[in-house]
């Protein structure tokens, strides 16, 4: 079936009271300005939950009045992002796109195509503008509906992204106080003149195709297994869901597109890690904007199997985003001229990567705007190549595996029985 969306209002959403003068500059981090130029996307699709449901009119004035009064805690958001380098905070709101659709939402859950729910959003992901962020609500015909949120990566992270969501769902449900978040994240990582650094390497808007494959509880128990290891010298002789993932897709990507590895190519696994544990103090997880980089590690081209070959280089990876690596960072400088020298080994074709940032155990499905969780949470198609996102399944014991690959990559990738022999069917209801 496919998706016939049909925009029928649009608007801009001012938060309810005035920002402070003294509020009106958010200066960017260095983390931010380190960030790609697009939307980071999520869309929750709600039922219509019966005798509790509200008629459209009344879902979207709810929705609308609880972002404005959220705004006023999020006051960025509603600002104008200036030459990549501050937000002017002059409140002229969020972009809010209401549409309908032609079907029920059973029946579009019945059979999401990753490749169309960007119709469920207000922009493509690589149409950034000074934009912070943007909303669309589109009601399908049984009266159910989704609400698509974008944010500029340039903004926040993931974390951030999610903390602004429960914050503006709890303001619409009337539950409780919602606290401001700490917003000087540029006094920690001062901005650096980024001159002769593109950040938007990577991004291509090409033949890049989007799937969703599914791994059950029992999957990935198997393939954690797959991963494990007998000697009780290994701290964690049992990986973890998202280390056993990892591993395994990378096994399965190289296996299918790369048979025969380039001597000469390095090829390296990319893992998004939360720096707020890791500075001097700990950093509160409300912590608003990017407090995340990169751990890259080599895997091993001999051993596919066992802890040794991908997980303990992803691990070694890992621990080294540590308080040195945050103090680095703030200096700024070195890790600019190494940010440099990476996205020119990348631009020469020396460097083949496969990166993975997971959004599992985030309170993605308490995102609750007084009528109930959602059915389904999405991501939607990017324009990255070689990326893999996780997100829990709805019952919280499986993954959802968001593979955007080149067109070619994705066909080998589609028939590998090995990896298909691990996913699940598809079906969400």
């Amino acid at each position: 079936m496919k998706l016939e969306v049909q925009v029928i209002s649009e608007e801009t959403v001012k938060p309810s009271s005035p920002t402070p003068q003294h509020l009106h500059h958010y200066q960017l981090s260095f983390l931010d300005q380190l960030q790609p130029l697009v939307f980071m996307p999520l869309i929750f699709y709600y039922p219509n939950y019966g005798e509790a449901n509200l008629c459209n009119v009344e879902q979207s004035d709810r929705i609308k009045k609880s972002l404005a009064d959220a705004l006023t805690r999020f006051h960025m958001l509603a600002g104008r992002v200036k030459d990549n380098l501050y937000i002017d905070c002059n409140d002229e709101g969020v972009h809010y796109v209401e549409a309908k659709v032609n079907c029920s939402l059973s029946e579009f859950l019945e059979s999401p195509n990753p490749g169309e729910l960007s119709k469920f959003l207000p922009f493509e992901l690589d149409e950034v503008n000074e934009l912070p962020a943007a909303t669309q609500v589109t009601f399908f015909n049984c009266g159910g509906l989704a609400i698509g949120v974008l944010m500029s990566h340039r903004i926040v992270d993931a974390l951030s992204f999610i903390l602004f969501l429960n914050s503006w769902s709890a303001i619409a449900r009337g539950d409780g106080d919602i606290v401001s978040p700490p917003m000087d994240i540029a006094k920690l990582f001062p901005p650096q003149d980024l001159s002769g650094f593109n950040p938007n390497i990577g991004i291509t808007k090409d033949k890049i195709v989007t799937k969703r494959f599914v791994f059950d509880a029992s999957a990935i128990a198997e393939i954690r297994g797959k991963y494990s290891s007998d000697d009780k010298s290994i701290e964690y002789p049992r990986p973890t869901r998202i280390e056993a993932l990892s591993a395994f897709i990378w096994s399965r990507f190289m296996a299918a597109t790369q048979p025969k590895p380039d001597p000469n190519k390095i090829y390296n696994i990319l893992h998004a890690v939360n720096l707020r544990t890791k500075t001097d103090p700990p950093l509160p997880y409300e912590y608003f904007g990017n407090i995340s980089r990169y751990a890259v590690s080599v895997p091993s081209r001999d051993i596919v199997e066992g802890i040794d070959g991908i997980i303990k280089p992803m691990r070694e990876a890992i621990k080294k985003i540590d308080g040195d690596f945050v103090k680095m960072l703030q200096q700024g400088d070195v890790y600019l001229k190494y940010a440099k020298e990476s996205t020119s080994r990348f631009l020469k074709g020396e460097v083949l990567t496969l990166s993975f940032t997971s959004l599992c155990k985030f309170p993605l499905y308490e995102v609750n705007f007084g009528w109930g969780k959602p059915a389904w949470v999405s991501s939607a198609k990017f324009t990255f190549k070689n990326l893999v996102g996780f997100i829990d399944t709805k019952s919280g014991d499986g993954i959802e595996a968001w593979f955007h690959l080149k067109e070619e990559d994705m066909a080998k990738l589609e028939t590998d029985k090995e990896l298909l022999a691990y996913v699940s069917p598809k079906k969400l209801i």
